[in-house]
């Protein structure tokens, strides 16, 4: 895992081979990050990072200014490993959870500046995430919500919804308030 840019930029942090996470590619998140430069101030952005996985996207944000990060994740190997590299970091902007994301939704009430979902593809009710964080009004005026995505969904009848970017197989929704 590489982080791009920032007070972190070139940081390589080994993940163990037996994480299951399918990180964001270097080269979608570049894409992605070049993309939110344009919606985003970084300095003291509040962001929500679900399915969080290795916590790559949470650092990156960290990285580049944001004050408070929350990453959501289930998996306790992964857990861990976001916990392992936020004490390497010194990231006292991270704030992690593990909990199912589903109910971190259902009792959400926190708004944030940018909220990015990374859920396996595969995921039964990957399709609700969207409704949800739009219903509850989770992303605060001017912020951005981005879902990453296969490319069997479209979400472009949404509201909010943006654009959709590709970068080989990964496609984000783009979803501005």
């Amino acid at each position: 895992m590489r982080i791009i840019s920032g007070k972190y930029k070139s940081r390589r942090i080994q993940v163990p081979q037996n994480l299951k996470a399918r990180p964001t590619t270097d080269f979608a998140k570049e894409g992605l990050f070049n993309v939110l430069n344009n919606f985003m101030e970084w300095e003291d952005l509040t962001a929500l990072d679900l399915f969080s996985g290795t916590g790559s996207i949470a650092f990156e944000l960290i990285s580049r200014g944001s004050s408070y990060v929350v990453s959501v994740e289930m998996n306790q190997l992964h857990y861990n490993f976001i916990c392992k590299t936020q004490e390497l970091l010194g990231a006292k902007e991270l704030f992690p959870l593990k909990t199912d994301v589903f109910k971190y939704l259902q009792h959400a009430s926190q708004q944030f500046d940018l909220i990015f979902a990374d859920p396996p593809y595969d995921l039964p009710k990957l399709e609700t995430i969207p409704e949800t964080i739009i219903r509850k009004e989770l992303v605060k005026q001017g912020g951005v919500f981005i879902m990453e995505h296969s490319g069997k969904f479209d979400f472009s009848q949404l509201p909010h919804f943006s654009e959709c970017r590709h970068y080989g197989n990964v496609h984000f929704s783009i979803f501005t308030f």
